[in-house]
C-alpha cells in the first residue's frame, strides 16, 4: 500500500481550493477509505498552523487544525535522527531544513510518495518519488 507524505504546501492548496487540490481530496479519501495511509512531518504541520494564524487567526488556525487531525494522518516528530537526516538532505539537495524533513520522511521507505507544489523541491527527486501538484 502506498503511503503519501504531505507537505504544507500540498495541504494549503487543498483548503484554498487551489491547483491540486482534487488530488489532494483524492488521496484524502483513499486514505481514509483505508486504501493508502498519508502522513505529515510535524515541521510541517507547523508550518500550516503558523501560515493560517497568520491569514485568519488563532480561532481559524484551531478549527483547521481540528479538522485536519480528523483526517486521521500521522503526524510524524521530528526526532534527533531524522533532524540529523534532513540536515544531510538540506546541505546535500540545497532545500529549506522543514522541507528536508519532508523528504527524509519520504525517502524512508520505498512505498512513500511525497506531495508538494514546492518545485523548489526538484533537485530532491533523487532521494525520494515526489509528486509535484500543478503551478497555480
Amino acid at each position: 500500500m502506498v503511503t503519501y507524505v504531505l507537505d504544507s504546501s500540498a495541504i494549503l492548496r487543498y483548503l484554498d481550493n487551489d491547483a491540486g487540490a482534487e488530488r489532494v481530496a483524492e488521496i484524502i479519501k483513499s486514505h481514509l477509505a483505508g486504501r493508502c495511509a498519508a502522513m505529515i512531518s510535524a515541521l510541517h504541520w507547523g508550518e500550516i498552523a503558523g501560515i493560517t494564524c497568520k491569514g485568519h487567526g488563532k480561532g481559524a488556525m484551531e478549527l483547521v487544525l481540528s479538522r485536519l487531525s480528523a483526517f486521521g494522518f500521522e503526524v510524524i516528530p521530528a526526532d534527533a535522527e531524522r533532524a540529523v537526516g534532513a540536515s544531510l538532505i538540506k546541505l546535500k539537495r540545497q532545500i529549506s531544513y522543514v522541507d528536508a524533513f519532508g523528504v527524509e520522511l519520504a525517502a524512508e521507505a520505498r512505498d512513500r510518495v511525497f506531495v508538494t507544489a514546492d518545485f523548489d523541491f526538484k533537485p530532491a527527486s533523487r532521494d525520494a518519488k515526489i509528486e509535484f501538484l500543478p503551478a497555480k
